[in-house]
């Protein structure tokens, strides 16, 4: 199973309130822990549509309100918008990103490094900290790069 189960039934003797609490930290713990195993960065839809078949009660309401909490909090970046949707990724180590602009699939690209020269180089030339690096590539994925020279991937 995907997300992380939160099941505690000790307090329920104690009331709506807590219940309703409980089932709010049930599906926001669901949600992030959605993000952090998936590598298809997916958007505030494609998560509600895989956290709903876990949580069926969940709504699309409630997955944006926590995406911006975790984005807010850092548990989470948005990569920017893919074909009209933002697109969120639960791996906030910096790393590289290719958005594919056929299929509109995202990668990671862990074996492209951001080097401390870069970092070096807004600190030396502009006076800037830099506490994260963020650097996506577009072009054509090696699928739809075949696909438009009419070759196949085996």
């Amino acid at each position: 199973m995907w997300y992380y189960s939160f099941v505690n039934d000790s307090h329920s003797h104690l009331g709506g309130t807590l219940m309703a609490n409980e089932k709010n930290y049930k599906k926001r713990d669901a949600i992030l822990s959605y993000l952090r195993q998936t590598h298809t960065h997916p958007s505030a839809e494609m998560v509600y549509g895989e956290v709903k078949s876990q949580i069926p009660d969940i709504s699309l309401a409630t997955v944006y309100r926590n995406l911006a909490t975790f984005r807010q909090r850092g548990d989470i970046v948005c990569i920017g918008t893919v074909n009209g949707m933002e697109r969120y990724d639960g791996n906030t180590r910096p790393h590289v990103h290719f958005i594919c602009e056929g299929c509109y699939k995202v990668l990671d690209m862990p074996e492209i490094s951001l080097s401390e020269q870069v970092y070096n180089q807004a600190r030396s030339l502009y006076g800037c900290t830099a506490n994260y690096c963020n650097l996506t590539i577009n072009g054509l994925c090696d699928e739809c790069t075949a696909h438009q020279k009419g070759e196949h991937i085996a």
